[in-house]
């Protein structure tokens, strides 16, 4: 991987400038912006408080939040065998306390103790501690059914360890949607942003493409060509959605390339063709009513994002001639260019924050990914690479972005932080993976 020093410098200045005040007026850890450092954290074996205590099973839910803080990138498990304090959590109610030098003296930012109970329920109880000022940070519990996931549990208590740090929640509790052909026939696929778990999200033997996670994070819209051939939308839903094609009430023949809900849930953009005509962005309720075209132009019009406060869309054109970034209003006003250097720029990635919208860009021979402010005033590479990166999409604490790469021949899926350090390949296995889409916190 190839970054300008320019780049690595600015880069490094988004990764902390959006950490809030708040985290940052804490008297327990402070991030300096402008300075990139790692936290180190002692993490104990939770105390197993069931009434048949498994073996290795709290080693086990440790290995799960250590696993969880390592993809952070931002903060470490410390080495047990540099323990002076005990390996294993004592209860955590009683008055007892908590030996702070014992942790400062090994070097640890925190402590985070525990137990467990496996019975009728999961039940968890966790405890973070600064181990230099010996105040707490946080304390949670998790209450899930007897047959929950224990490692999803472990990751969500690992980025509940980020927040307490940096005031942002830590992503590796989260999902990607992508598309892969590891099955012979282009299908969705979801898998943990660490490589866990992947599975199927489609299996209709069609050509399957463009996944988008609905605001809530239990469905994804994606594009089939499933009904007689032709691109529609089509909604997989694991929660209170109705399964099944979108937009049946529309009218007027239109092919259905591509959809993306609304911050809110209420409408969809949705790149639309009609017969014979180049695609265009309309803005419609996902019942197929109220269709309002937002970008009518002889030029082809695609891949549409929303601003996080859904006050502005960001859309690929080539009504100059090639395909560039372009920004309107919701309703399709104050339409104008955003991007100039690059002869081919598409599939525009807004950060959940506002700050930036990622992009794919070919300099030369290959696809590279880059950042751009809203307002056009700065551009800067942040993947490059002689086979091409392209499709960003960023973790909904705009801290990290996945893309697909060619880099090892096949596409893949690739996780980086947004400063371009820490990249990961996260799809194994057979086939291409590509057009990656990073789900929301889960709730």
């Amino acid at each position: 991987m190839r970054r300008s020093a320019v780049a690595v410098s600015l880069a490094a200045l988004v990764l902390l400038a959006g950490v809030p005040a708040a985290a940052q007026d804490r008297p327990a850890v402070v991030v300096t912006p402008g300075a990139s450092r790692t936290f180190k954290v002692a993490v104990q074996d939770f105390l197993d408080t069931s009434a048949a205590p498994k073996p290795g099973r709290s080693a086990k839910f440790r290995e799960y939040i250590e696993n969880g803080l390592e993809f952070s990138g931002v903060v470490d498990a410390l080495s047990h065998a540099a323990f002076l304090g005990p390996e294993t959590s004592g209860a955590l109610d009683g008055g007892r306390q908590v030996v702070c030098g014992d942790w400062s003296q090994i070097g640890a930012d925190a402590l985070v103790e525990g137990t467990l109970r496996v019975d009728t329920e999961l039940v968890v109880d966790y405890r973070v501690w600064d181990a230099t000022r010996c105040t707490r940070l946080a304390r949670k519990r998790y209450r899930q059914p007897a047959t929950a996931d224990p490692a999803a549990v472990g990751r969500r208590i690992a980025d509940d360890i980020v927040a307490a740090f940096l005031g942002v929640r830590g992503v590796s509790a989260t999902e990607l949607a992508f598309v892969s052909t590891r099955k012979g026939n282009t299908e969705i696929f979801v898998v943990g942003v660490d490589g866990s778990n992947p599975r199927a999200a489609t299996a209709n033997g069609s050509i399957n493409a463009f996944p988008s996670w609905t605001p809530e994070g239990d469905g994804i819209v994606y594009t089939s060509y499933r009904h007689r051939d032709t691109p529609r939308l089509f909604l997989s839903s694991r929660g209170r959605g109705r399964p099944g094609r979108l937009l049946r009430s529309l009218r007027g023949g239109y092919a259905e390339y591509r959809g993306v809900y609304a911050p809110d849930g209420k409408s969809l953009l949705v790149v639309l063709s009609a017969p014979g005509a180049a695609s265009d962005i309309y803005r419609v309720r996902p019942q197929g009513t109220k269709a309002t075209a937002l970008s009518r132009h002889r030029a082809i019009e695609v891949a549409p994002a929303w601003s996080p406060d859904g006050r502005q869309v960001a859309f690929a054109s080539d009504r100059t001639g090639a395909p560039q970034i372009y920004l309107m209003s919701a309703d399709g006003s104050n339409q104008r260019r955003l991007t100039f250097q690059g002869s081919y720029n598409s599939h525009p990635a807004w950060s959940p924050d506002g700050r930036w919208i990622a992009y794919e860009s070919r300099i030369g021979g290959q696809f590279d990914i880059w950042l751009t402010d809203p307002e056009g005033s700065v551009s800067l590479p942040l993947v490059q690479h002689p086979r091409s990166d392209e499709t960003p999409s960023w973790a909904p604490n705009s801290r990290k972005l996945a893309f697909s790469s060619r880099r090892r021949g096949r596409a893949d899926i690739y996780v980086i932080d947004v400063n371009g350090e820490n990249m990961r390949r996260i799809t194994q296995g057979a086939g291409d993976n590509t057009s990656p889409s990073w789900g929301p916190f889960p709730r």
